[in-house]
């Protein structure tokens, strides 16, 4: 059976949801131009009630799947654990810095939210490209518990030195976005520490109340949908915003989406090939890659919006992401299997 076929209807057809709600947001745009005055109207210190409420629910039921008892896990092999911080928290970052920089230098915001894309870990789809792929349930569930851990600590400061520090190091001053620390952080601890908290309360709780069998197959389906019709939401108000601008958009797109092709492949590639350099199997192998060349898009777009607004260049790059990633990590879902019969003797 075709790797597709396996993903869920609402996961297979993600790119085709993503481009519907940016049609809504259009048409909502020419037929409702007072929506903009009327979204201010529920807004608290100047973030909008109901796209705040959204962003939270959209990065709740990822975190609410994170296992966080498999963490030790991914700390027993000290090379992989290694690997796994030079490809997600080094090299990762550095790449889609450079990428940004190449491909975007004379559009700074674009620049900017690809860079903030990289800076985000996966803590969801990955789940779903290692099982198509065949991978280490176990390993990939504490490397998603890992990383979690580690942005909610550190997603600040990265954001700041490679959006604000970095640049003028490299005498990119003229092409970067400035930003504000303290805003940063508020958006983080907002924004994924909230949905952080009450995924790994309802893991805790529903787990000892109801068992974890009815938690993973009850539980988490039932509110898997949740996360996709936040972020759906979230892109048709965004797109009810840009009004004008939208002419522009298919060229953009495809400048945002070069550099993030490139990243998600490289990325996979580099980790695959390490993995099997250091003696990892192929199931060990591919929850490492596809963890490295995934990315944390809801909290991209949360922070970017927190930060920069919702119609700002910046969260738009940030919806390029997943609509990009969709296609491109099915190909590399069946680049994996392919690796497998090459390199690896079947399990």
């Amino acid at each position: 059976m075709p790797a597709a076929a396996k993903l869920s209807f609402l996961d297979r057809h993600l790119t085709l949801w993503i481009i519907l709600a940016m049609a809504v947001g259009m048409v909502l745009s020419t037929l409702w131009p007072s929506l903009p005055s009327q979204l201010q109207r529920f807004s608290v210190n100047g973030i909008s009630l109901p796209i705040a409420l959204g962003l939270m629910l959209m990065m709740y039921p990822p975190l609410a799947k994170v296992d966080y008892a498999a963490l030790p896990l991914v700390l027993q092999d000290k090379r992989t654990l290694y690997l796994t911080l030079l490809q997600n928290w080094l090299i990762g970052p550095v790449l889609m810095f450079v990428l940004a920089v190449v491909f975007l230098h004379d559009q700074p915001e674009y620049m900017a939210g690809v860079i903030l894309i990289g800076l985000a870990r996966c803590i969801a789809m990955v789940l779903i490209w290692n099982q198509l792929a065949g991978g280490d349930k176990q390993y990939v569930a504490a490397l998603v518990a890992f990383n979690s851990v580690f942005q909610m600590l550190f997603f600040s400061a990265y954001a700041w030195v490679f959006l604000n520090w970095l640049p003028i190091q490299l005498g990119l001053a003229a092409h970067s976005v400035h930003i504000d620390f303290a805003l940063i952080a508020q958006s983080v601890l907002l924004y994924l520490g909230v949905p952080f908290a009450l995924g790994w309360l309802s893991r805790a709780l529903l787990t000892r109340s109801h068992g974890l069998e009815w938690y993973q197959q009850r539980f988490l389906p039932a509110i898997s949908p949740v996360a996709l019709i936040a972020l759906l939401f979230t892109i048709v108000m965004m797109f009810a915003l840009k009004g004008a601008d939208v002419l522009a958009l298919p060229l953009d797109v495809l400048r945002i989406a070069i550099p993030l092709t490139l990243y998600f492949v490289l990325m996979f590639g580099s980790s695959f090939f390490l993995s099997r350099a250091i003696g990892n199997d192929y199931t060990k192998t591919t929850a490492i890659s596809f963890t490295a060349a995934g990315n944390n898009f809801e909290l991209a777009l949360a922070v970017a919006i927190a930060s920069f607004g919702l119609a700002s260049p910046i969260a738009f790059t940030t919806i390029i992401g997943p609509l990009v990633e969709v296609p491109v990590l099915l190909l590399l879902v069946r680049w994996a299997l392919r690796l497998q019969a090459a390199y690896f003797q079947k399990d």
